[in-house]
């Protein structure tokens, strides 16, 4: 059919241009710049932000940590005249509230002052037989308030301050009585009745208790006096039961006696500088064991007990400070030992004042210096001189905030003290500390006790080494498997095959570590020390059983290995695997019968090597699972991601699959991998659940594969709850803390210069 429309004329259509002009392109290019600017802003402002937050981490770690450093303190408050002046000063002493001092007198008067004024509150007089002077003076441990006051006619009498305490309308108010442990009537100590030259006096506080008083005469004798109390309840009497013991006589003339609270130990202080020591622990048997020269040529002019009365400390007429203490041989016999000295004061020491329940003590000259120290540090915090004239006696109260200081001028300066932290040290944290009851230095930790005279023990070196520890057997267990699995992973295995193993393993990293912990503490541990010839297997058999099914695999027809797959040979491994390991699970009993005894456990005890339950073989195990899935994914990553050109030329070139893995793809792939391997280490280093449920968590100094151990990580876990803040156990975890996040800064900024020297280095290719 013809077209019968008209010819109807049709516009031409606009030409649109796909590219933007260039008001379009000016203002794509603002607006890449301006994203470019904040991206460039973005990232280095997060940049800073984790150096901040790093440099915040470590700025309030060093907060906590920085009064560990400070040293002592002392400012005077107030000095008045001493309240009672007509009889020498034999001791001085400050009570617990640091309100009253008390000050016992050569008269026989015990007086209770104001220590902010001296102004006198009470005055007490002993009860001095009326045929009879005081001839002696001596006090037990500070703590326990005790006195002694020997007498011309061989009697003596023991004494104690204390206090009943009211809050009436919310005050507290002391008031002070004098009391007599040992009854009021004195007690004979010489039935020849010559004058008690020298006295002193120890209560035990535990046990069956009993107290004892020794006393040289006039005449250089030896006495000691064993006593016991029974107090009737319907009167109030206390009788006392008597024995008395004539010791071993004296190799010289004594200046001072020291008797400890165990009422074990009597040691006599002579004129020449020596100390005699006497085992009392038999008082029928009593017998001199020892005379040490503790003054060295110099006379002592002072010494007391630290807390606990097992250090002594003497103070010569040169000034010079030591801390002394019984050491058990192998043989079991004890010998006084020099452990440590301190600073040396301008002049002779003329008084020691022992911390109430710390193993710190104060101690004043003949030149009017004042000295802090400690003993388990080594410490002098302080040393300064404090007045122009010769102090004689010093009283330090029970909290340690407060001093009273007596000078030949008969002026009491009350002080104000700060010594908070005195038992810490870098040299008491690192290095090995010659402890109380230790047969030699050594590195400890231990850091609480049941007892007041508890001696800290802050060695941060248990806590590093087991650190380390931990981590070197995680990493042993850990990165032959976890880098051996992703090399075959990553360049032998099929996608296919490829596609479930690498998931399968990177989800392992998701399980919780406590759950870990739990199942290695709880069924693990027990486990391998049922079956430990088993285990041995495991580690020692298992590759070569291994090697050897490769070899037979190797050998077989090619028309079989043909039928598997390549890259999927692994998958023949797995029964093979479950197999040996039932093998060698059904056959550790076997074992243990035919070549240990029956107890392969006992067989390790019988040749010396110690073997906990919970131990560094289970932590490897446990916390190596934990680490696998970081070391294999970042080292699989790495060796996938090795350029195809370069594995390709190799083959070229005639190289075998090994031959390229080993020269090619692991020099290319190294950095990451070492990446891999240092991830993991710093994931083992901090690791803290896995550790806490699987060892005994015992802080101990060795790399025995079958002990436990403590780490850092674990040990603030533990201990930081239940420690009192601001203590100075709530300090050296904090410091604990510091040496775990310098030791992975440190570790993490290593490996990161040698990964890019690694990178460097192979980038050519």
């Amino acid at each position: 059919m013809p077209d019968l429309s008209p010819d109807i004329p049709v516009p031409d259509k606009p030409k649109v241009s796909l590219l933007p002009d260039s008001q379009q392109r000016q203002a794509l290019r603002r607006k890449r710049a301006r994203n470019d600017k904040f991206s460039r802003w973005g990232i280095t402002s997060a940049g800073y932000g984790v150096v901040l937050a790093l440099a915040t981490i470590f700025i309030y770690l060093f907060y906590e940590v920085a009064p560990i450093l400070r040293g002592a303190t002392v400012d005077r408050q107030v000095a008045y005249q001493l309240p009672v002046q007509d009889s020498p000063t034999l001791r001085l002493v400050l009570e617990r509230y640091q309100t009253l001092g008390i000050q016992y007198t050569q008269a026989g008067e015990v007086v209770f002052f104001e220590a902010d004024s001296g102004a006198i509150n009470r005055r007490f007089s002993v009860a001095v037989p009326t045929d009879a002077r005081v001839t002696a003076f001596g006090a037990a441990e500070s703590i326990s308030n005790t006195h002694v006051y020997g007498f011309s006619n061989g009697q003596a009498q023991v004494v104690s301050h204390a206090f009943d305490i009211s809050f009436p309308e919310d005050t507290r108010v002391l008031e002070p009585k004098l009391e007599y442990p040992l009854g009021q009537a004195p007690i004979q100590i010489d039935d020849q009745g010559r004058a008690l030259q020298q006295v002193a006096v120890a209560t035990v506080t535990r046990g069956p208790g009993g107290s004892a008083i020794a006393a040289v005469t006039e005449d250089g004798r030896l006495l000691l006096v064993n006593l016991s109390t029974r107090t009737n309840l319907l009167t109030g009497q206390t009788q006392v039961t008597r024995t008395a013991h004539t010791l071993p006589a004296i190799p010289g003339r004594a200046s001072e006696l020291l008797l400890d609270k165990s009422l074990r130990n009597l040691f006599v202080v002579d004129t020449s500088g020596r100390v005699h020591y006497y085992d009392i622990s038999n008082p029928a048997q009593s017998r001199l064991v020892q005379s040490a020269d503790v003054g060295k040529g110099r006379n002592i002019t002072a010494s007391a007990f630290l807390v606990g009365s097992v250090s002594l400390i003497f103070g010569t007429d040169a000034g010079e400070l030591s801390q002394w203490f019984l050491v058990r041989d192998e043989q079991n016999n004890y010998s006084l030992e020099e452990i440590r000295n301190f600073r040396q004061h301008s002049a002779a020491i003329t008084a020691i004042a022992p911390e109430y329940t710390r193993k710190g003590f104060v101690a004043v000259d003949a030149a009017g210096e004042i000295g802090i120290h400690y003993g388990t540090s080594s410490r002098t915090l302080l040393l300064e001189s404090f007045s122009d004239s010769a102090l004689q006696q010093v009283a330090i109260s029970q909290i340690n905030e407060r001093l009273l200081l007596l000078d030949d001028q008969q002026t009491i300066t009350a002080a104000s003290l700060w010594n908070e932290h005195p038992q810490l040290s870098w040299s008491a944290m690192w290095n090995k500390v010659w402890y109380e009851g230790r047969a030699d230095p050594e590195y400890i930790w231990q850091s609480s006790s049941g007892t007041d005279e508890f001696e800290s023990k802050f060695s941060l070196v248990p806590l590093s080494l087991g650190t380390l520890k931990a981590a070197f057997y995680a990493m042993l267990f850990a990165m032959p498997l976890a880098i051996a699995g992703a090399i075959y992973t990553a360049y032998f295995m099929t996608p296919k095959l490829r596609g479930v193993v690498k998931p399968s393993i990177e989800i392992m990293e998701a399980l919780p570590t406590v759950i870990l912990g739990f199942l290695a503490g709880l069924w693990l541990a027990p486990f391998v020390e049922s079956n430990l010839p088993a285990v041995f297997s495991f580690f020692i058999l298992m590759p070569l059983m291994m090697l050897l099914f490769a070899f037979a695999w190797s050998r077989l027809p090619a028309e079989w290995r043909n039928r598997v797959p390549e890259g999927w040979e692994a998958a023949l491994l797995v029964p093979v695997i479950l197999l040996f390991g039932l093998i060698c699970i059904q056959s550790s009993p076997w074992m243990e019968v035919a070549f240990f005894e029956g107890s392969m456990r006992q067989w390790f005890t019988d040749i010396g090597i110690t073997y906990d339950q919970r131990n560094a073989l289970i932590v490897g195990i446990a916390m190596g699972f934990a680490v696998i899935p970081t070391i294999f994914s970042i080292a699989e990553d790495a060796v996938f991601t090795v350029p195809r050109h370069l594995t390709q030329g190799s083959l070229a070139l005639g190289a075998t699959r090994w031959q390229t893995v080993m020269g090619v793809v692991l020099p290319t792939a190294s950095p990451g991998i070492f990446s891999a391997v240092m991830m993991g280490f710093g994931r083992a280093v901090g690791e803290t659940m896995i550790v806490l449920m699987a060892t005994g968590n015992s802080p101990v100094v060795n790399f025995n594969i079958f002990e436990g151990m403590r780490t850092l990580s674990a040990n603030i876990a533990v201990e930081l709850p239940e420690t009192a803040v601001g203590s100075s156990h709530f300090r050296v975890l904090f410091l604990a803390a510091l040496v775990l996040l310098a030791l992975t800064f440190i570790v993490n900024t290593l490996a990161e210069i040698i990964r890019q020297r690694l990178r460097q280095r192979y980038s050519n290719l």
